[in-house]
């Protein structure tokens, strides 16, 4: 394997399965969708005209939108709370911001640390919170965007059944939007909230996100190597 694919193969692994799995969808879901038009009597879509569709784009948003919402919080939540014997947890008395030297930031950082940790000011600030700030920005599009996209296929059915139209507002203060939102949400806090207790007293031999097999249960923030 060429040492550029090697050294970058954990990322080129999950975009792969992230395409593959995009596209497996997008047949899957054109597949229903023609199928439920048939049998009400409706015109079946080309597969481009489904993937540009407001049908596709809602369901995809939605999950995109969890996701991002659960490394946001997972990120905040890390700085400033603790669980003990955890890999996935600093370890208790060290919540909070951390000194500038432990983040080599400023007149602490190496030769070969990026520019804006050895900057000061707000360009110092932004790139400190950065990781955070784009994992915000993208949920907060991606639900915007399961909003509006969920909107247009509400008042679709809607008017396949002779029912009146809402608004955006109203679609998002209603039943809808909230049932399709809070369903991704608890699986997500779900599985993280597993996935930091289960590892205080599971191993997985290799796996950086395990402490390694003989560590003691109530050790915290150490990972395999």
């Amino acid at each position: 394997m060429p040492k550029a694919i090697k050294d970058q193969a954990l990322s080129i692994c999950f975009a792969v399965l992230f395409l593959s799995a995009l596209i497996g969808q997008s047949f899957a879901g054109w597949f229903v969708y023609n199928d439920d038009q048939l049998a009400h009597n409706g015109s079946p879509s080309s597969y481009w005209e489904f993937v540009s569709s407001s049908n596709f784009v809602v369901d995809v948003a939605e999950n995109w939108q969890s996701e991002y919402l659960q490394f946001f919080l997972f990120i905040l939540a890390t700085i400033w709370l603790v669980q003990r014997g955890s890999p996935e947890s600093k370890k208790p008395g060290d919540e909070g911001l951390d000194s500038d030297e432990s983040q080599l930031v400023g007149r602490f950082a190496k030769s070969d640390s990026p520019a804006w940790a050895k900057a000061g000011g707000w360009r110092r600030h932004l790139y400190s919170n950065s990781l955070l700030l784009i994992m915000g920005a993208v949920f907060l599009f991606s639900w915007w965007l399961q909003s509006v996209a969920g909107t247009v296929v509400f008042n679709a059915d809607q008017v396949d059944h002779g029912q009146p139209t809402i608004g955006w507002i109203d679609y998002v203060t209603g039943a809808d939007f909230w049932d399709r939102t809070l369903q991704n949400w608890q699986s997500e806090f779900l599985a993280v909230g597993s996935m930091i207790a289960l590892s205080i007293f599971l191993r997985q031999r290799g796996s950086s996100e395990s402490k390694p097999v003989g560590t003691p249960h109530d050790e915290t923030a150490t990972e395999g190597e």
